[in-house]
């Protein structure tokens, strides 16, 4: 396939550099080759190049961030996303939005499915919902990917920041009260891969397989390290954050299951595998 991928610098950007390309045909572009609020410069960049699906991963993903800038929250992911759409509506492509789990509250007891109702409770979630009905209005064919909790090398994410702490020896302090869906990039990478292949349409929920806290994730990563430290325990109530965090946003594979006939790894092989490589990084760089 020809894929352009936006957001080619993010953490899902480099996993679908470093997954798909020796498969595929990748367009990549950062904020310099398309700043996706800006529909003339996108239509100018893409001038003279060809390409059958869009993977839209530029989003402003700053969940406390967006709470407090929620015009350029939305502009970045409603907006951009608008005109990402447009592009590739008038190319005859289809448009991969890359979504979240913080569309839905959390207040529901078990997995959401795809067709539960969103209410998000923060300005992130609104503005990628708001995403995601920009994309549905557009006209053209498109497959609205909801994830969660994503990992993996090109940016912050809470695996290096726990594993971080660890190796400075000081024992970290972890919610419990919060639970979901552990994603490696380099996973979701290859399911919306998958999916685009097989032809699939309409929202589907990509995500490793099983469920976790923030807490239990922290203690597989101390385990997997050696580290001795207890992970502690705390509850939101008492971390404060701009952004309240939906309880339980776990998401269902069951879609994902029927249409590709397999499970995305457990987080835990996934963490796995991610701690592995960076290992190896770090190793390299010493």
């Amino acid at each position: 396939m020809r894929i352009l991928v936006t957001g080619a610098q993010g953490i899902l950007g480099q996993a679908i550099r470093e997954s798909l390309a020796s498969r595929n045909t990748l367009y990549l572009w950062g904020r310099d080759e398309g700043d996706v609020r800006d529909l003339e410069r996108i239509r100018t960049s893409a001038k003279g190049i060809e390409f059958d699906a869009v993977i839209h991963a530029a989003a402003m993903t700053a969940v406390d961030r967006c709470e407090t800038e929620l015009d350029l929250a939305m502009a970045t992911n409603r907006d951009g996303t608008r005109n990402v759409a447009a592009l590739a509506r008038e190319r005859g492509a289809t448009l991969v939005y890359v979504s979240t789990d913080y569309v839905f509250d959390g207040s529901k007891q078990g997995p959401y499915v795809e067709d539960d109702p969103p209410r998000p409770i923060n300005a992130y979630g609104r503005s990628k919902l708001a995403g995601e009905e920009a994309t549905r209005e557009a006209g053209g064919k498109f497959l609205i990917a909801r994830t969660s909790w994503v990992f993996g090398e090109g940016g912050k994410n809470f695996v290096d920041a726990i594993a971080e702490k660890l190796q400075r020896r000081e024992a970290p302090e972890v919610v419990t009260d919060q639970q979901g869906s552990p994603t490696y990039a380099r996973d979701l990478a290859r399911g919306i891969e998958k999916l685009l292949r097989i032809g699939a349409t309409g929202t589907v929920h990509v995500t490793n397989s099983g469920v976790t806290s923030w807490h239990g994730f922290a203690v597989e990563i101390a385990r997997y390290l050696g580290s001795p430290l207890t992970v502690r325990e705390t509850t939101s109530d008492r971390f404060p954050r701009p952004a309240p965090r939906p309880k339980n946003s776990v998401l269902s594979g069951e879609r994902y299951r029927a249409l590709t006939g397999e499970s995305l790894p457990s987080w835990q092989e996934a963490l796995h595998d991610y701690l592995g490589r960076r290992s190896v990084r770090k190793g390299a760089a010493a």
